[in-house]
């Protein structure tokens, strides 16, 4: 089919597309030990990825370990979080960042007031921000789509606000010194040591939080999640406890946003309101939907493009010589049209699970209920208008 006068087989971006599509439809069919030799190849691919050689291509600009660890790390973790709320169980939520500052400002003012130990802060810190989204979610859940997205981002910003107006916690000053990790002899971790240790504790959280989701997937939480996300009054009907299951959705994603803030707090040893503004809860959400909602790797893919982009234009030889000034003036400006462009020609995603996939080309927007009366690109607009 012919669009503009262009095939679809002509859209590089579509080519792009279908090789991940490919691999996808190879990855379902795979063997076991095939996947094992895929695991032991990103575990090894992960442990060089410091490397210097691969710094000096990926980010000239700036110091390829530090983008490493933020935002490229951070975002990971957070859109992995994200994904269990928006992805999996089809909520919007659009206060993420509250999460990620709880974790972050329990290690920054528990380390520095109390001199409570890093990792036990850490716990803490992922523990208050669960109960924080059990907090939220309990008086708000009922809410759907528009309504419950309004009141996450509402969520978000009192957070932020009350950080702002609360001098016991540094106010607009913030908080400084915050403590770094601490070694761990009795299980023979020793954090000086590692030669970008900020970057391995990154990689271990991502890969621990990796399998606890995909565990959770496939367990029948997962399929509780997928029921809702797809219709919640049948799911409701057929005997499925909605609310307990979305509680839990906004418990466990906002556990992952609070250890997320933790690492973070450890690694900038300063942290201030502004660290955690409303914008970063639209750029997480932003990867998790340029990636493929509710598929893993697309997620992770759309937060490494989302975090990398931007760095990647700092120092761009031929930008430079065709604007004639440094292209990091307009980084920001050329990683929104990369996102338009992408999400133009593949609003499905990068790579999309194959379920989210076939949910857009029905016309629910991809997104479950909260984008019901979105037509995808398949849709007859009359049949979606009918359905309002």
């Amino acid at each position: 089919m012919k669009g503009n006068g262009v095939t679809g087989n002509a859209n590089p971006l579509r080519r792009v597309g279908a090789l991940f599509d490919g691999a996808r439809d190879w990855w379902e069919h795979a063997k076991v030990w095939q996947r094992y030799l895929v695991y032991l190849g990103a575990i090894v691919f992960a442990l060089i990825l410091p490397a210097p050689v691969i710094g000096e291509f990926m980010s000239p600009g700036s110091d390829w370990t530090t983008v490493l660890i933020y935002p490229i790390g951070t975002y990971i973790l957070l859109a992995i979080g994200l994904n269990v709320v928006v992805g999996q169980a089809g909520l919007l939520d659009l206060g993420f960042v509250a999460f990620f500052a709880i974790g972050g400002y329990s290690v920054a003012y528990f380390g520095t007031q109390y001199g409570w130990n890093y990792w036990a802060t850490v716990v803490f810190g992922i523990l208050l921000a669960a109960v924080s989204g059990v907090i939220l979610g309990a008086p708000t859940l009922r809410l759907r789509g528009d309504y419950l997205a309004i009141v996450t981002l509402g969520f978000g910003e009192i957070v932020r606000i009350t950080a702002n107006n609360t001098d016991e916690i540094g106010g607009a000053r913030g908080i400084t010194n915050v403590p770094h990790p601490t070694d761990m002899p009795s299980i023979g971790v020793e954090f000086g040591v590692l030669p970008a240790p900020y970057y391995y504790l990154m990689l271990i959280a991502i890969v621990l939080v990796i399998i606890f989701s995909v565990r959770l997937q496939k367990s029948r939480v997962g399929r509780a999640w997928a029921a809702i996300r797809e219709d919640e009054d049948a799911a409701e009907l057929m005997g499925v406890p909605t609310f307990k299951f979305k509680l839990l959705a906004f418990a466990i994603g906002a556990m992952i946003g609070g250890l997320a803030g933790g690492i973070y707090a450890g690694k900038a040893v300063f942290i201030e309101p502004n660290t955690f503004p409303f914008i970063l809860s639209a750029t997480i959400l932003a990867a998790v939907v340029l990636g493929g909602s509710g598929n893993l790797p697309g997620v992770m893919l759309g937060a490494f493009v989302i975090a990398w982009l931007p760095e990647r234009f700092r120092e761009v030889d031929w930008l430079k010589d065709a604007l004639g000034k440094d292209p990091a003036e307009y980084r920001i400006l050329l990683f929104g049209g990369v996102l338009v462009l992408m999400m133009a020609l593949r609003p499905e995603g990068l790579l999309p699970s194959r379920r989210r996939k076939a949910e857009l080309h029905e016309g629910t927007g991809g997104m479950g209920t909260m984008g019901a009366e979105v037509a995808g690109p398949d849709t007859d607009v009359s049949t979606t208008e009918a359905a309002k």
